[in-house]
């Protein structure tokens, strides 16, 4: 998965990149997400650290593909801000440390397989302090027969939350609020959502 990825950052451009994300922007802007120590989780080439960094917080972000790594260095050094980015493995972190007042993750936790995903929550917990904020947005719905089937097989996860697992995952460390999404899309994917959780 790491390789596959780090090709496709290093010659071509993933979908996902672009602007900050709009729910990041909203939530900032509001006044509800306030000036702080945070990190992007699988920042990609760093539009949402950027961001951050440019509304007066202190940015640290995170992925395991160099060639993004590379690019939001180059995109931050062109944006005049700072942001520490670091190559490291969500499910095994050992450059980072905590506390953070926000963590972010835009489509990397749903990017992982079912056992990923419990070494990525044991990762993470040690970044949070009781109070810190994250913002997890991620493709959700209940997969068909089909779905279910396909991302068995497939090498790199499962590439959407069921929903009820977010909460499952992080209820007992977290305050879970459903703050944005959609359901029952006619097209694939079929559904996402944004949560942001508190920590107890």
């Amino acid at each position: 998965m790491k390789i596959g990825y780090d090709m496709w950052y290093r010659f071509g451009t993933p979908p996902w990149v672009g602007a900050a994300r709009s729910e990041l922007v909203e939530l900032v802007g509001s006044g509800v997400l306030a000036p702080g120590r945070a990190i992007d989780l699988g920042c990609g080439v760093g539009d949402n650290a950027i961001f951050l960094a440019r509304q007066g917080f202190e940015v640290t972000g995170v992925d395991f593909a160099p060639a993004a790594i590379a690019r939001a260095r180059t995109q931050a050094r062109e944006a005049g801000v700072e942001v520490d980015f670091v190559i490291d493995d969500l499910t095994q972190l050992s450059r980072v440390s905590g506390p953070f007042d926000l963590l972010v993750d835009y489509g990397a936790f749903d990017d992982l397989s079912m056992r990923q995903r419990a070494a990525y929550v044991r990762a993470v917990l040690p970044l949070t302090r009781p109070g810190s904020r994250f913002l997890l947005w991620c493709f959700e719905w209940q997969p068909r027969l089909w779905e279910r089937i396909v991302t068995a097989a497939l090498p790199f996860g499962a590439m959407m939350l069921r929903p009820g697992e977010a909460r499952g995952r992080f209820g007992e460390a977290f305050e879970v609020e459903r703050v944005a999404g959609e359901a029952d899309l006619p097209s694939w994917p079929r559904g996402w959502a944004a949560y942001l959780m508190i920590r107890r």
